[in-house]
């Protein structure tokens, strides 16, 4: 009979703590939707402002990277180009 509350009691810990875990990534999910939903509306603002948006995304995917990284990526690029006889 011990063991049996202690069954249910480990159950309904569990539970309660997957529920937990659930409603917390539904929330997070739910603010990153909204923030999804502002970037959208600022590249919008920029859009009509005039600026390329596509440029704007490549700018922001560059930052992100370090500079050894980013020369690398370049290297390479001017390297196809130049196979292709794009350079």
């Amino acid at each position: 009979m011990a063991d049996d509350i202690t069954n249910e009691t480990a159950q309904t810990v569990a539970a309660g703590q997957l529920r937990a875990f659930i409603e917390r990534i539904e929330r997070l999910e739910e603010e990153k939707q909204t923030i999804a939903d502002d970037i959208k509306d600022v590249f919008a603002e920029m859009k009509g402002s005039g600026f390329d948006v596509k440029a704007v995304r490549t700018i922001i995917r560059l930052r992100k990277k370090d500079q050894a990284e980013r020369q690398e990526e370049e290297a390479i690029l001017d390297l196809y180009k130049a196979a292709l006889g794009m350079a």
